[in-house]
């Protein structure tokens, strides 16, 4: 379990904002963040206010990192490169989430780690990591100022015989839908272009694998942009499926032997490909390591 309740005993009443700084060596700002978001018990009842005196039996939930072992596959002494599996989220939002990408960022370079963006919890492949606060701030404000070129390999449904730029706009929460965060090709919404190239079809199982080139930034950009011209993503139980089928999905009443024949995998067959970008002075290009297109063809139902 990443979150876990430590336990302590204080006898002499202390702030309890200057018990986390003293006990966890944080900031004032981090330990006020800490009571902000409910993690701090004081005789099993939660504490609410940061300037509270608290003394006696206190809790407080913290994460702790639970290493599987996954390793980076590329790393400078600023950041690495994670090849994240499909269906590893990158950082938990509540403490039943368990296992992370934050596990093994956290044991293998402290509580300062962090990654510097996010891929969705079903799609694999690279992570790029901050290993101190200062890198992570700069890591950031690159993909924020659109300077990281990413590329994803997907294998879809059909067959692409040529390349494509997708030039649609994107809005979430569209009134028609019965998903609340599903993304929709949409006038209203904001400007978004991918670029698509097909690498191989794969005559037998009538699936071209393609690579794709967001320039924007969009939530479930490339899945919704692949939808919208005909070539769902295998495997995608959100896009390229009825929204009834969508829906029983994500609140866990299908069986994973329904999703495998509805969407023909068990698991989403889009993987972050690679990085380029330039970090001080110095630029990078970082490709992942997984034989993709052989993986894909095995995952895909005949």
């Amino acid at each position: 379990m990443a979150y876990i309740l430590k336990n302590f005993f204080l006898e002499k009443p202390t702030p309890a904002f200057r018990f986390l700084m003293d006990t966890f060596g944080i900031s004032m700002k981090e330990a006020q963040k800490i009571i902000d978001k409910r993690r701090v018990f004081v005789e099993d009842e939660q504490l609410m206010r940061k300037s509270t005196l608290i003394s006696g039996k206190i809790g407080v939930v913290v994460f702790e990192g639970d290493s599987k072992g996954l390793r980076p596959i590329f790393e400078t002494e600023d950041f690495a490169v994670f090849d994240k599996p499909s269906g590893v989220m990158i950082h938990p939002r509540k403490r039943s989430d368990g296992y992370t990408l934050n596990d093994e960022i956290k044991s293998l370079y402290g509580k300062d780690a962090n990654a510097a963006h996010r891929i969705d919890k079903s799609t694999s492949g690279l992570v790029l990591v901050g290993k101190h606060k200062q890198s992570e701030i700069a890591l950031k404000e690159i993909f924020a100022t659109r300077k990281v070129q990413k590329s994803y390999i997907a294998l879809v449904k059909g067959h692409l015989k040529e390349e494509l730029l997708i030039d649609e706009k994107l809005k979430r929460d569209v009134e028609t839908s019965q998903i609340r965060l599903k993304v929709h090709v949409d006038e209203r919404g904001k400007p978004s272009q991918t670029k698509v190239i097909p690498l191989h079809y794969f005559e037998d199982k009538d699936a071209t694998l393609v690579q794709a080139f967001p320039y924007t930034g969009r939530q479930h950009q490339i899945r919704v942009h692949l939808f919208h011209v005909k070539h769902p993503i295998v495997g995608d139980m959100i896009y390229g499926v009825e929204e009834e089928d969508a829906e029983r999905y994500l609140d866990g009443s299908m069986s994973a032997e329904e999703q495998y024949e509805k969407t023909l995998s068990s698991r989403l067959l889009l993987h972050a490909y690679s990085l380029s970008f330039n970090f001080k002075g110095v630029d990078y290009t970082i490709e992942s390591t997984i034989d993709v297109k052989n993986e894909f063809y095995a995952l895909m139902k005949d």
